[in-house]
């Protein structure tokens, strides 16, 4: 949220509207706001939640549902705000 001359604005919805899985567990993720990140998912791999996604297979097979990267038919999902401020802004 941002004040300005005393009226609140919510600020806008952080979205991942492109991704492609890379090499050892990483993301190239596409936002909303047009910025492209690289987020490497492999320290969160010891996490109970996301131990399945230790399969590469698995771990490809992520989708966008309404603009959340998703796992495992939505069983498996991780907030774009996370990947955003985690990762690396990317090269490409």
């Amino acid at each position: 949220m941002k004040i300005v001359d005393g009226v609140a604005y919510a600020a806008p919805i952080l979205r991942v509207c492109g991704v492609r899985p890379l090499a050892n567990h990483k993301l190239w993720v596409r936002f909303s706001n047009g910025e492209a990140r690289e987020f490497d998912f492999a320290p969160l791999l010891d996490e109970p939640c996301f131990a399945p996604l230790r399969d590469e297979k698995k771990f490809q097979e992520l989708y966008i549902d309404y603009g959340v990267l998703v796992w495992d038919d939505g069983k498996i999902d991780i907030a774009p705000e996370y990947l955003y401020e985690n990762g690396t802004p990317s090269r490409e």
